[in-house]
Parts: structure tokens; sequence; C-alpha cells
């Protein structure tokens, strides 16, 4: 998920058959990880788990209607298969393995809190605030993908795409927001759904998340023209003040 890159050209590309394959996984996506929701609770009759499920939905549909209008390059893009995407770092796919792990853990290991009562009673403000956090990671997402060509799903540099730096949109305060994003995503879950077990796995991704940041980065300061540069207007990773 390369942040620091190009941005659009003036004319967009037109959607092709990739494009809406990237858009039928980000559907898949949702299946994916709201599914073991109820698989593990052994129930469907779990209201919150329906409110985060119906977000992450939206969100997903939101950011793909918006990629189709603003930046269909890059749907089209990121509905290749893997092997298009040469030059990726061994170390990222490994990364990327350990976050389809956690990101089936986290919803399960919630379902398993809900089922057995681990958690007990939690005020709804907890649930409202974690749905409320799931939507900024996705207003997030959205925006920094929609400013981004190379918002590609690995970490490689794309010299056969023009890969540049862009310091635009929310370039502007971090250098990594789509990781931003996801980490938001990973705190969002034990609090939308009040399941205090989830927050094992959903740390874990965040930890998985700032590891890659820190690797990515690195990868960028050597090899990518300009991002030192860059790096230095835009001083945080991650978090404004901090990192």
């Amino acid at each position: 998920m390369a942040d620091t890159q190009t941005p659009l050209p003036q004319e967009a590309a037109t959607l092709d058959r990739y494009g809406y394959n990237a858009i039928a996984r980000h559907v898949a996506l949702v299946f994916f990880t709201c599914a073991p929701l109820f698989i593990a609770a052994g129930t469907l009759d779990w209201f919150w788990a329906w409110v985060y499920s119906i977000i992450t939905l939206l969100g997903w549909l939101g950011l793909s209607v918006v990629l189709a209008r603003q930046n269909p390059e890059l749907l089209n893009q990121r509905g290749k298969r893997a092997k298009a995407m040469a030059g990726t770092k061994t170390w990222d796919w490994l990364i990327l393995s350990l976050y389809v792990v956690l990101l089936l853990a986290a919803p399960y290991v919630a379902g398993l809190d809900y089922r057995n009562g681990w958690t007990g009673e939690v005020s709804p403000v907890v649930n409202i605030i974690g749905n409320l956090i799931l939507v900024a990671s996705f207003a997030l997402l959205t925006w920094s993908m929609a400013i981004n060509r190379h918002f590609e799903g690995t970490v490689r540099i794309q010299e056969q795409r023009g890969h540049q730096v862009v310091s635009s949109g929310p370039y502007r305060y971090v250098r990594h927001p789509g990781y931003v994003a996801v980490i938001l995503q990973f705190v969002a879950l034990p609090l939308a759904l009040a399941t205090w077990a989830a927050w094992l796995p959903s740390l874990a991704g965040v930890v998985l998340y700032i590891v890659r940041a820190a690797l990515e980065d690195a990868v960028l300061q050597r090899e990518l023209p300009g991002y030192h540069e860059f790096a230095q207007e835009t001083r945080w990773r991650l978090l404004p003040g901090v990192w």
C-alpha cells in the first residue's frame, strides 16, 4: 500500500475489467471480514455486528465509487493479479500474509467473545465511538487513494509507472495516511463491537502496520527520488507530533 506517490494525471483512465475486479474484491472483503463475526457468535441476532457490517459494506462501496470517478487507473492496477506486482519487497509478502490472518482473527475472536459473554455489559457509547472511528478510517482511506494513482497493495518502487512523491491532501500531515486508516480500522473493531478479547489480534494488527510503515519508509528514503526531501517537510510517518 504505497502511500507517497504520484498525483493523478489530468486525463483519468477508463475503468477496465481489472477495475471491476478490484471492486468485486472490495465487496468480497466485506464478507471475509464480517462473516466470522456471526460464525463465531453462533447467531445472526447481534445488533452491533450488523451495524459494523453495514458500515463496512458502505465504506468499501463508497470508496469504490469515488475511485471509479476520480482514480479509475488505481482500481485497474489494484485489480490485477499478484504477478503484476513485480518488484514487491519479499518482507512485504510476509507482512501481508500476517495481515490477512489478523483480518480474519479479529472478528472471529470478537464473535467468540459475544457468544461466551467474556466482556459483559458495556455502554452503547463505546459501540458508537468505535463505529465513528470506522467511518473516519474509510474517509481517510478514500481520500488517500483518490489522489494517489500509485496507491497499490504492495510495497515496491513503480519505476515503469513514473513513481514520484506526492505531498498534497492527507500527505501534507503524515507520510503514510493509508496505514493510519488501516490502524484505525483495527482500533475500531473491538470498540464498535464492545468485545475486549478482540483487542489481542487488533493490537497485533496495529503493531504490524507500524512495522510496515517503518520498513516502507526506509525503502522510499533509499530508492525513491525526492522522498528524503518530502520527509523533511512532512515530518511525521503516522501520528503528527509523535512519530
